[in-house]
C-alpha cells in the first residue's frame, strides 16, 4: 500500500495534468517593489448597445471591435458628407473583397461627398407632408430639415438601404458584405446593400444526376438560391423569413414555404427549432440537420438535402418547407419519410409506367444491398439445406482451399470494398476510377488465386455494391451500408433467427420514428392518399388530383378532378 501511495503521489506531481484555475492575463509593472498585477479583460457590460449622436464615440468602438489597426481587409474611410450646403463628418465602413467596390464609388461616396445641386441646396423649411383629415380634406404641413431622412432620401442612390440602431446589427451587417455609413449628430447607421464578392456561378448537380430533368444546382449563395426557387415557383404566396443561427457566426439562414398551401403548425415547428439553437457556429446544413431532427440517435435520415432546385420546389408545392443555409450548396426539406429517399428527382417526369417500373427496381436493390451479405452467411453457415445439392456442392468446392470461416471471409471483402469506395472519393478526379479498377479487379482476382477468398463471395459483395448505388439518396445508402454489417453478424450468430430478430427490431424502430410529426414509414404501413404525387408507385398523371396528407396541406387538391379539358370539348 505504501508502494502504491508513492507511485500515486510521483503521478500526481509529474505526470498528472492539472488545469489552471485562473486564465486571465496580467500586464507587470516591475519597476516596483511590489509588482503590480492588472489582469486584462473586457468590460462587456460597459460596452455600448445602442447607437449615440457622438460620431467619434462610434467610430472608435467600431474600430476597436474590428481592430482596424492590424485588420488589413477592414476598411475605414472618413470623409465630409455634404447636405443642405453643410458639411458633417461621416465614415463608410466595410470588408474589402466582400463589396462591389464601382457600387461604393458611385451610388454611395460620390453622391456624398461631391458637391451638387442635391447638397448644396440650402434652406430651412423645406419638407412638406400632405395628410387627410376625417373629412378628406388635405392639409399640408412644413417640417424642419431632419438630415437622417434627407440622406436616406436624396443623397444615396442605392436600391437596398436599411437605417440600423444597434451596433449588433451593424456588425451582423458588414460581416455579410454590407457597408455601413455613420454620420455626425445622428444616431443611427445607414446599411448599404453593395455585395460584391466573388461566388461560384450555377452548374449541373454533382451528386444528383438525372436524364430527364433540370440541369441547375444550388450554389453558395443564398440569395442565389432563393431567386432559383422563385423563379420555379412563381408564386406571390412564396414566403423567405431569414434568421441567424451561431452566436459568433451568426449563419444566415432563410425558411421558405408557401403561406396558402403549407400547414401553419408544421411551419411553426420549424421556425421553432431553427431559432432556439444555443451554439457558436454552425457553418453547414449537414450541422444544422443533426441540430433539428427528431431521433438525432437514429441512423435513418430525418430530412431531405438536396442540390436540386426543381427537387425543393415541388416539395414546397406539396406543403413542405425548406431551409437554406448560407454559404451551402444543399437543402433541407422538412419533412423527410423513408419513400422520398427511395425516389429520384425525375420519377415526375417519366411515364407512370416508367417510373414505378425503376421504383421497384430500387426496392429490389436496397433489400439485397441490406440483406443479401447475411443472407449467404446464414445459409453457409447454418441452412445447407435450403440450397439446391448441385449448388451446395459448387459453393462448397469454391471454399474447400479457403483456410478462413466465412465471417472472415465476408467481412474481409467488405471492409475492402469501403476503402476502395472511400478511396476513389478521396484521391483526385483523374485517378478515382483507376482506384475502382485496381481495387475492383486485380485485387479481387489476387485474393481469388491466392484463396483468400471464394469466388461466388466476391459475386455476392459485388451484387451488394452494384445494389447499394441503385439507391438515389447518399444518406440512406450510407444507413444501408452500416446496417448491412449489423445483419452480417446476426446471419454468423444465429443465421436466419437472427437476421428475423433484426428485421423485427429495425421495422420497430421504424414504425416509432417521426420527422416533424410524421410517421417515417408513410405511405408504407401509413394510410395515405393513393392519387397523389407522394405516393410510392406512381398513379397517372392525370390521376394526381390530391396532395399527400402527411403533412395536412391547406389545399388538399393540387389540379381539378378533370384535368386534361381538351379531351371533353
Amino acid at each position: 500500500m505504501k508502494k502504491y501511495n508513492v507511485l500515486s503521489q510521483f503521478y500526481n506531481k509529474f505526470i498528472k495534468y492539472t488545469p489552471a484555475q485562473n486564465n486571465d492575463f496580467y500586464l507587470t509593472t516591475e519597476n516596483k517593489k511590489d509588482i503590480e498585477k492588472i489582469p486584462i479583460s473586457p468590460a462587456n457590460d460597459l460596452e455600448p448597445k445602442t447607437i449615440s449622436k457622438n460620431f467619434t464615440q462610434n467610430l472608435n468602438y467600431l474600430k476597436t471591435k474590428y481592430n482596424s489597426l492590424i485588420n488589413s481587409d477592414v476598411v475605414i474611410r472618413e470623409f465630409s458628407l455634404i447636405a443642405n450646403n453643410t458639411e458633417y463628418m461621416a465614415a463608410l465602413i466595410f470588408i474589402d473583397g466582400m463589396v462591389e467596390t464601382q457600387v461604393v464609388n458611385n451610388a454611395v461616396l460620390k453622391p456624398l461627398m461631391l458637391r451638387n445641386k442635391s447638397n448644396t441646396f440650402s434652406v430651412t423649411d423645406n419638407e412638406v407632408i400632405s395628410e387627410f383629415n376625417n373629412n378628406d380634406v388635405i392639409i399640408r404641413k412644413i417640417k424642419k430639415f431632419n438630415l437622417e431622412k434627407y440622406i436616406y432620401n436624396h443623397l444615396i442612390p442605392q436600391n437596398s438601404v436599411d437605417l440600423l440602431d444597434k451596433f449588433e446589427d451593424v456588425m451582423s451587417s458588414i460581416n455579410i458584405g454590407n457597408s455601413i455609413l455613420l454620420v455626425d449628430t445622428l444616431d443611427v447607421a445607414f446599411d448599404i446593400d453593395a455585395k460584391g464578392f466573388k461566388q461560384r456561378s450555377i452548374s449541373s448537380p454533382k451528386n444528383e444526376i438525372v436524364v430527364r430533368g433540370s440541369q441547375e444546382a444550388f450554389v453558395e449563395s443564398l440569395r442565389t438560391n432563393t431567386s432559383m426557387l422563385r423563379r420555379i415557383v412563381n408564386n406571390e404566396n412564396l414566403v423567405i423569413e431569414n434568421t441567424s443561427v451561431g452566436k459568433i457566426s451568426q449563419t444566415k439562414i432563410a425558411v421558405c414555404y408557401l403561406k396558402d398551401i403549407a400547414n401553419n403548425d408544421l411551419v411553426a415547428e420549424v421556425k421553432y427549432r431553427v431559432n432556439n439553437l444555443d451554439i457558436d457556429y454552425l457553418t453547414s446544413s449537414g450541422q444544422l440537420e443533426q441540430l433539428i431532427q427528431d431521433n438525432g440517435s437514429s441512423l435513418y435520415p430525418q430530412l431531405i438535402a438536396t442540390e436540386r432546385p426543381d427537387k425543393v420546389a415541388i416539395h414546397l408545392l406539396e406543403g413542405r418547407v425548406a431551409i437554406i443555409v448560407n454559404d451551402t450548396p444543399y437543402v433541407l426539406v422538412a419533412p423527410g419519410v423513408l419513400s422520398d429517399f427511395m425516389s429520384s428527382p425525375e420519377d415526375a417526369n417519366y411515364k407512370y409506367q416508367f417510373s414505378n417500373m425503376l421504383k421497384f427496381i430500387r426496392l429490389i436493390a436496397a433489400f439485397f444491398a441490406l440483406y443479401l451479405p447475411g443472407i449467404y452467411v446464414a445459409v453457409t453457415s447454418y441452412h445447407h439445406e435450403l440450397l439446391p445439392t448441385e449448388l451446395l456442392f459448387t459453393i462448397e468446392a469454391a471454399r474447400e482451399t479457403v483456410p478462413f470461416p466465412v465471417i472472415f471471409e465476408i467481412l474481409l471483402m467488405e471492409i475492402s470494398f469501403e476503402l476502395i469506395r472511400e478511396a476513389g472519393v478521396r484521391v483526385p478526379s483523374p485517378i478515382g476510377p483507376t482506384i475502382g479498377i485496381v481495387g475492383g479487379l486485380i485485387l479481387g482476382e489476387a485474393a481469388v488465386s491466392a484463396n483468400l477468398v471464394s469466388p461466388i463471395l466476391i459475386i455476392i459483395v459485388a451484387i451488394t455494391a452494384i445494389c447499394s448505388f441503385s439507391i438515389p439518396d447518399f444518406s440512406l445508402n450510407f444507413t444501408i451500408r452500416i446496417i448491412r454489417f449489423i445483419y452480417i453478424l446476426l446471419g454468423y450468430m444465429a443465421g436466419f433467427l437472427g437476421i428475423a430478430v433484426g428485421m423485427f427490431i429495425q421495422i420497430v424502430l421504424l414504425c416509432n420514428l417521426k420527422s416533424f410529426g410524421c410517421p417515417y414509414l408513410t405511405p408504407f404501413i401509413v394510410a395515405n392518399n393513393k392519387r397523389s404525387l407522394t405516393s410510392y408507385f406512381l398513379p397517372p398523371i392525370w390521376k394526381r388530383e390530391n396532395r399527400s396528407n402527411t403533412v395536412s396541406p391547406k389545399k388538399k387538391y393540387s389540379q381539378g378532378k378533370i384535368s386534361m379539358l381538351w379531351k371533353n370539348n
